[in-house]
């Protein structure tokens, strides 16, 4: 194995496990991923050219990406008293045997028994108790430490806030997994294809981006569920001698726990669970993707010790996900918002994990061609993260002689104007901002709640603005008359009153909000926010450099080109005076921060907090001239440590940077209000 196939594999695992681990968004296939890592961790050491693959990858002070790390530089972060590790996993029940030999040689006994449960496709997440009270939800994180997501999870019903058993430990971790149920699920998706919003590709995708989500009151609109099955520190350390009672003490305490759960005191009878398991997952509320086998002696379990990557004392086998064959009858086109063609496959309709599938995205021409997919080909599908369907390969031997394939169209399906492809990008783009798929686009994303939130301007009410009203732009919405709403189907004297009075309250929005619904390409909530904060009007914003931008910290070269490119065409300025003149709000409130009572002061925010969310605490912070930093330094003013501060705790001792109580924090805000 070759030096250079190493390095490319170290950064293709680090591409995917950013993509998985920190955004929620895969682009391969468990399958594919893991044969990637079994490739990589194949190759020996001695292979190792730069020092790149150190197996003590959990390095709290490392600036780079690490293995499997969900952290985000908007988050507080917490340390794992016990660090959090990854399992190792096979598909192969060869594998699976061997691990059992290894442990028989380990331990020099066959005398021990293993306990069985479903591995749950969602996040991992760690609970601390102190006292019997819910103190910090944190996220896997690098394994070392994790993002704090309390305020993110206290939402969900079944989970303990408080447990008043006297036989609850006085500290304790507790490890389990947050997903959200396939209800819930199509019920989001259903609503973002309302509004034209692109699809969620599955369960374990959306949870991942709930519980990062900046607005607590946003994720607690979408309903997620907790199951807990793990130990990390606890308080006296030998309360428990095993799993299995551990597990029934969790659910004398009143946590939610796994459906399944077996005692196996052999790898056959162990065997027998998973296959019991794989027969019935299907029927559990949560999406599942394998099983666990764990050791049930904690004894046995510190004896087999860990490597700094995953526990020896257990596994996970992974279920094969579910494939069936089916005919692609027909490749549509989709145009977004930013003019990308996304093609989707029109599907023979067959039946997949308990759903009838009829349509799968094939993402790009590439795909298309990577495959050699071809319309008529007899095709094979599965169900990425058991939720959403994707096209694997076709079937050789069943495809048509007279078969040609697929030529990927060279005009807009919508407008007809001749795509382009920028160098770099996968996708195909219609380039003529007019073609009326791109402007419905737009108008949906401005609307929506992310941005505008426009009530009663939804999918079907934009279609017919923009056919029939001859509606191009977002200024367009703001000269609509009552007379030309009559006319449209569906409105009433009561129905364009109420549109009418949404899209004139939406000039009221806050001004981060109006950037954000620009749809500038890779700029979001956050962007908007820095950019509303660092220029304050929207002349300051238009007038900028490119190189003024980059040099902003949280906007790279890549952002600062495309928002810069945004407000150098005409058409944009344009539509900006027009939008101004009727009155939209285009700047920042409090601008003059001088006089502004803690400009100049920076804050920290740790743990987590009683009487605000993180959010809200940053704002208020913010809105009285001050700075919100994700880190401690020596320019650090404040920390405010709520219940469950860690490592930022003390670094701001080290620092002797001034700590506060939430009580203290409160203080020093009404003081500023006096």
């Amino acid at each position: 194995m070759s030096k250079s196939r190493k390095l490319e594999l170290h950064k293709l695992l680090k591409l995917h496990d950013e993509a998985y681990y920190r955004y929620g968004k895969p682009t391969i296939s468990d399958q594919e991923y893991d044969r990637l890592k079994r490739e990589f961790e194949t190759i020996d050491q001695d292979e190792d050219p730069l020092g790149l693959f150190d197996d003590n990858i959990y390095t709290k002070e490392s600036s780079d990406f690490n293995v499997g790390d969900d952290r985000l530089k908007e988050f507080l972060s917490h340390a794992h008293i016990v660090p959090m590790l990854s399992l190792d996993n096979t598909y192969d029940r060869k594998d699976f045997f061997d691990f059992d030999k290894r442990l028989s040689k380990t331990l020099q006994s066959s005398s021990f028994s293993y306990t069985i449960e479903p591995k749950i496709d969602g996040v991992a997440v760690s609970l601390t108790y102190d006292n019997g009270a819910l103190s910090t939800a944190t996220t896997r994180g690098n394994g070392v430490e994790g993002d704090v997501i309390t305020q993110n999870i206290m939402h969900i019903h079944e989970l303990p806030k408080v447990i008043k058993s006297k036989e609850f430990p006085s500290a304790i971790e507790i490890r389990g997994e947050i997903y959200m149920g396939h209800e819930e699920f199509y019920r989001i998706n259903e609503e973002r294809k309302k509004n034209g919003l692109d699809l969620y590709a599955n369960p374990r995708n959306l949870t991942a981006g709930t519980v990062k989500l900046l607005d607590p009151k946003e994720a607690s609109q979408r309903q997620l569920k907790i199951v807990v099955y793990g130990m990390g520190a606890i308080e006296p350390e030998d309360r428990f001698s095993c799993q299995s009672d551990f597990s029934n003490s969790l659910k004398d305490w009143g946590f939610p726990t796994v459906d399944f759960f077996e005692i196996a005191n052999s790898v056959n009878d162990a065997w027998g669970s998973i296959c019991q398991l794989e027969k019935i997952r299907n029927s559990f509320s949560y999406p599942t993707d394998g099983a666990v086998i764990k050791l049930n002696s904690f004894a046995l379990q510190k004896l087999a010790g860990n490597t700094s990557k995953a526990p020896r004392w257990a596994i996970a086998y992974k279920f094969e996900s579910e494939r069936q064959q089916t005919l692609l009858e027909a490749i549509e086109l989709q145009v977004g918002r930013t003019g990308a063609i996304t093609p989707v496959a029109h599907l023979k309709p067959v039946q997949l994990a308990g759903t009838i599938v009829s349509r799968a995205s094939l993402h790009n021409a590439d795909e298309i061609k990577r495959k050699d997919l071809r319309i008529g080909d007899t095709v094979v599908v599965e169900k990425a993260g058991e939720i959403i369907p994707q096209v694997i390969g076709f079937i050789e031997k069943l495809r048509q002689k007279e078969s040609q394939s697929y030529k990927f169209p060279v005009n807009c399906p919508c407008c007809r104007t001749r795509l382009e492809r920028h160098v770099g990008e996968a996708a195909w783009r219609c380039p003529n901002l007019d073609c009326n798929d791109q402007v419905k686009g737009r108008l949906e994303y401005y609307a929506s709640r992310g941005c505008m939130n426009i009530d009663n301007l939804g999918e079907a009410v934009i279609s017919q603005l923009v056919e029939k009203l001859n509606v191009k732009n977002l200024a367009d919405l703001y000269i609509l008359s009552k007379g030309q709403l009559l006319k449209l189907d569906g409105f009433a004297e009561k129905s364009a009153d109420n549109l009418l009075n949404s899209i004139q309250q939406s000039k009221k929005a806050l001004f981060w909000r109006f950037i954000c619904g620009l749809g500038i390409k890779h700029v979001g909530s956050s962007a908007s926010k820095l950019l509303v904060n660092k220029f304050r009007n929207i002349d300051g914003i238009i007038n900028a450099t490119e190189e003024h931008l980059s040099a902003l910290e949280g906007i790279g070269e890549k952002m600062a080109s495309s928002i810069h490119d945004f407000f150098s065409k005409e058409e944009n300025l344009q539509m900006i005076a027009l939008l101004k003149y009727e009155g939209l709000n285009l700047k920042e409130l409090d601008s003059n921060k001088e006089k502004l009572p803690l400009t100049r002061k920076s804050f920290v925010l740790t743990g987590s907090l009683v009487n605000f969310t993180r959010d809200n605490a940053a704002l208020k912070i913010e809105s009285l001239g001050g700075k919100v930093s994700s880190s401690v330094s020596k320019n650090t003013n404040f920390l405010v440590a709520g219940p469950g501060a860690g490592s930022k705790l003390e670094k701001a001792k080290q620092l002797n940077v001034e700590i506060l109580t939430e009580e203290e924090f409160l203080n020093i805000i009404k003081d500023t209000n006096s």
